[in-house]
């Protein structure tokens, strides 16, 4: 079993449609289960809850054998990034309550740096607070998007 985030997204789909299409079970955290009853239909198990849910989140890593986490999209973050820090802080929580055995965590080019950064200040954070987690971590450190 893994644990996408953001299944409903291009990335957390595209991620769970791959995950499927080898035989692996997908679970889901999702805030709203009607946007997605098609993974449900598809054999994806559905957690209620959101970023904001530490617990939440802790319970969709239960016994899962990896998780793919993101940060939600803030187009216009607060100056201090105030929303991905409590994003961040629900995943240490969470994570480091389950401790799954690995975690891909998708971030920029760039989010190394801890300067000058832009929006991307926000995956240089979430890097940041994943830094003294006790599971294994991957870094997709994607240029673009499509």
């Amino acid at each position: 079993m893994f644990l996408v985030m953001g299944i409903t997204g291009k990335v957390g789909g595209a991620t769970a449609e791959h995950l499927l299409a080898r035989g692996k079970e997908v679970r889901a955290l999702v805030r709203n289960r009607e946007k997605t009853s098609s993974w449900a239909s598809q054999g994806v198990e559905l957690v209620d809850g959101d970023w904001n849910d530490s617990a939440a989140i802790e319970r969709a890593l239960k016994d899962v054998e990896g998780a793919f986490v993101m940060l939600p999209a803030v187009w216009a973050p607060s100056p201090d990034f105030k929303e991905a820090k409590g994003v961040i802080a629900n995943y240490v929580e969470a994570l480091t309550r389950a401790a799954p055995p690995r975690v891909v965590a998708l971030s920029s080019m760039g989010a190394d740096r801890t300067s000058g950064l832009g929006m991307i200040t926000a995956l240089s954070l979430m890097e940041q607070g994943f830094r003294n987690l006790t599971s294994p971590i991957a870094f997709v450190r994607a240029g673009g998007l499509l």
